[in-house]
């Protein structure tokens, strides 16, 4: 029985995406498709940005320069904030003091409390038994009445002492929260792409410092026609060639497909090409294979990605993985 006619499958690229086709046999209606791509990006790119408003009193990182989580990136000048800092510390041992005073008064007047009701008991038993006199019995009374007036006093100068001390350690909380702000540090292990302000520069809140890049999440983008892309699983291989470094075969993965059509950007595609549904997918590089080669590792660069549309098929000599040493 004759064996059925190969297939495979060529995008063109626009000339403001070259394209590198690669001419390959194909039997048993297994197809390779050589796709035009968009360029390889980074799945995150984060800003690193200033919380609160300020002048930049230093930025620590270059452009290019690989940090670790939690690394310094910049820090803002905190001169304001420590003064801040000192008089609410200052505030807070005013209160404490105040509190301090008022318990002692209110155990004061707690003593006095106890010994005008001993007075003004002893008052009444005697004008009972018919000893003493309704004026000696009104005055205790009228003594317990003040005493027990001075003790709400004293306990309601403790409980706006006590406000007052809740109050400064709050703001002592909100200056040294500002103050951890201040310092902006590096949210994952990645690449610095660009360095937006300089030491000395006066920036909004929310303003950004610098961009990340997360390394360890890197794809490139593929826009296929149904009949191809129908056939891709999550977890089929891929192999993506550079064109700054066309001697590499880059091992990938689908790891998205589109469940809806869409026209192809004008940057990927020809005119022609445009015309036509296509749908999006994702090659995704191994983030421990993008460790191992994180210097070398270049967002934005553009090149060509081919996938196999039978995952029985074997790769030719030409896609075979060959990696820098």
């Amino acid at each position: 029985m004759s064996q059925p006619p190969p297939v495979a499958f060529s995008v063109r690229r626009s000339p403001s995406v070259r394209c590198r086709p690669i001419a390959l046999l194909f039997a048993l209606q297994i197809a390779l498709a050589a796709l035009c791509a968009g360029p390889v990006v980074a799945q995150e790119q984060v800003l690193i940005s200033a919380k609160f408003a300020g002048r930049v009193l230093q930025v620590l990182v270059e452009e290019g320069q690989t940090v670790d989580q939690g690394a310094v990136v910049a820090r803002m000048d905190t001169a304001e904030l420590d003064a801040q800092l000192a008089g609410a510390e200052a505030q807070v041992r005013r209160a404490e003091k105040a509190m301090t005073e008022s318990q002692a008064a209110i155990t004061q007047r707690e003593s006095e409390v106890l010994l005008a009701h001993q007075e003004y008991e002893r008052a009444a038993t005697l004008s009972a038994r018919g000893y003493g006199t309704i004026q000696v019995l009104d005055q205790r009374r009228s003594q317990m009445n003040v005493a027990e007036g001075a003790k709400r006093a004293a306990q309601a100068s403790f409980d706006q002492a006590q406000a007052a001390a809740d109050t400064a350690r709050a703001e002592v909380a909100r200056i040294r929260s500002q103050l951890d702000d201040s310092v902006l540090t590096a949210p994952r292990r990645g690449r610095i792409e660009y360095k937006l302000v300089q030491s000395g520069e006066v920036v909004g809140a929310g303003a950004p410092i610098a961009t990340l890049l997360d390394l360890s999440d890197v794809y490139m983008t593929v826009f296929l026609p149904a009949r191809v892309a129908g056939r891709l699983g999550i977890g089929d291989e891929a192999r993506i060639v550079l064109d700054p470094a066309p001697d590499y075969v880059i091992p990938a993965t689908v790891s998205f497909v589109a469940t809806e059509a869409q026209f192809t950007p004008k940057t990927v595609e020809t005119a022609d090409e445009r015309e036509k549904l296509m749908f999006r997918v994702k090659l995704k590089i191994a983030p421990s294979l993008l460790k191992q080669y994180e210097a070398q590792v270049k967002t934005g660069v553009r090149g060509s990605a081919f996938v196999r549309t039978s995952r029985t098929a074997v790769w030719p000599a030409e896609l075979a993985v060959k990696l820098p040493q």
